[in-house]
């Protein structure tokens, strides 16, 4: 392994770099290369929709009223920008990780880190945050169906935001992610085949809801297009970029995927214009039925009840949230299985310890970091409310998007000869345009949010000068204590 210009000192070990051509063909502990271009569509798809808009636009409407169509835009578009860019990095370093590899390779380890807690923060939360909105469509189906309401104390939170509901524990949502687990743990490859059927029945299901919708469309429900502003949907967009995390989560299946250099910009790329298009749709058709102002308090179930209003009946409302029931379990599949990748890419750098990169011989999975995740982010869905958590989402997806754009910028200077199977179009606009999209919409996120984000990085940064600095796989190669072949494979016995 080349470890490049070796600094001494404190300045060089937080500035230092893990070589790209070691980026891509890691030492240490490897996973089995078995997903394909098809599959790994349908990962960045399913991470995606379910979230944004299955339960995001009953908050994200009452911001922004009808013009949270442009939100809806806006988001893509930085979206979009930040797709191109992570298009040519997951092609020039394909490896599980995804920014935090990606920053540790062009800006440094102490950067990699800080953007490590920022994918930390939000995959964790972000999968809570879904699991939480599970609850809701489960209720709706199983009270249509069997004619019996879940109990509420066994749906919420204890605590919540203004009149919110309340409970004992969330149990739906502790479930969902238990079952999660138990995929996870079999193999990645079986997760990836029913996570693509999981994604055929939710796209089938949305375009039942805008068929129905369309036939109760009025158009003075767009009279007004803006009542709050145009600053108001800057404000959804940053509440809707919290559903784009899944172009992220295809990033970090760098390590499990065949021939990475093609596929996963294809499937970056592909897996973008499915989504947008099937949000403004969704969006466009929801907004046509009702006023604006009726979204409000429309969180739980939103589109299923939408569709029981607009036929009087509740058989079509039924179909959508059994959809929903599919569409959020592979939304919390896809999201829990990126935040177990990151964590297996930082264990195998030393960065975190080595439990996290340990991988099953029998299923070639890593078990434990699995285990450890989903009963964190279980506990957060159990007794922490859905308004609390997609907001501090929305500031780590953002982060991460401006750091993989600067990376591209970075990567383009300092290594011009890297084969890359993708190159960003409109170079150096592109990522430019994306940086200044990200800003935009970082700059309308509430204060607190900052406040929330800022605490958690210092202590994770905290964590690597007390832990990380020192176990830092690249940190011991170039102070010669140990060579490329002394690096642990990470398998169990």
């Amino acid at each position: 392994m080349s470890t490049s210009t070796v600094r001494t000192g404190l300045r060089g070990e937080l500035w230092r770099r893990k070589p790209v051509g070691e980026s891509a063909n890691p030492h240490g502990p490897q996973l089995e290369r078995t997903i394909g271009t098809f599959q790994l569509t349908m990962f960045g798809v399913g991470a995606t929709i379910g979230t944004g808009i299955f339960f995001v636009l009953g908050q994200a409407v009452p911001e922004a009223g009808p013009a949270v169509i442009v939100s809806f835009i806006l988001a893509g578009v930085a979206a979009g920008l930040a797709a191109i860019c992570y298009a040519e990095l997951a092609s020039s370093v394909p490896v599980s990780g995804s920014t935090y590899s990606y920053a540790y390779a062009t800006l440094g380890e102490v950067v990699a880190m800080g953007v490590a807690a920022c994918l930390l923060l939000e995959y964790g939360v972000s999968t809570a945050a879904v699991a939480v909105g599970w609850s809701g469509y489960l209720n709706e189906a199983v009270t249509n169906i069997f004619g019996v309401s879940l109990p509420p104390s066994l749906l919420a939170a204890p605590f919540a935001e203004g009149d919110g509901a309340t409970g004992i524990i969330n149990l739906p949502a502790v479930i969902l992610v238990g079952l999660c687990m138990l995929l996870l743990i079999r193999g990645a490859s079986e997760s990836a085949r029913l996570n693509a059927i999981m994604v055929v029945i939710k796209l089938a299901v949305l375009l039942m809801f805008v068929i129905v919708a369309l036939t109760a469309f009025d158009g003075s429900n767009f009279t007004d297009f803006a009542p709050l502003g145009k600053a108001a949907i800057g404000t959804a967009a940053g509440t809707i970029f919290f559903s784009f995390i899944g172009l992220d989560a295809v990033s970090t299946a760098g390590d499990e995927v065949k021939d990475p250099q093609r596929t996963m910009p294809r499937a970056l790329i592909a897996a973008l214009i499915i989504v947008i298009v099937f949000y403004v749709l969704v969006a466009f058709a929801a907004l046509g039925t009702q006023p604006w102002t009726e979204f409000e308090g429309q969180q739980e179930a939103g589109l299923a009840k939408i569709l029981e209003i607009v036929t009087g009946a509740n058989v079509w409302g039924t179909i959508l949230a059994l959809g929903a029931v599919i569409s959020i379990f592979s939304v919390t599949l896809v999201t829990l299985y990126g935040q177990t990748r990151i964590l297996f890419a930082m264990g195998r750098d030393g960065m975190l310890p080595p439990v996290f990169a340990k991988v099953s011989p029998r299923s070639g999975t890593p078990v434990n970091n699995t285990i450890i995740v989903a009963i964190i982010v279980a506990l957060l869905a159990a007794f922490v409310p859905l308004d609390y958590l997609i907001d501090v989402v929305s500031i780590g997806t953002l982060t991460a998007f401006v750091i993989v754009s600067l990376g591209v910028i970075i990567l383009r200077r300092r290594e011009p000869d890297l084969p890359r199977g993708f190159k960003v179009p409109g170079y150096p606009v592109t990522p430019v345009l994306s940086i200044l999209a990200c800003a935009y919409i970082l700059s309308s996120l509430h204060w607190i949010t900052w406040v929330v984000f800022a605490g958690w990085v210092l202590v994770f940064l905290a964590f690597y000068m007390v832990y990380g600095r020192k176990h830092s796989v690249v940190g011991k190669l170039q102070r010669g204590e140990i060579t490329p072949h002394e690096i642990p494979t990470g398998r169990e016995h």
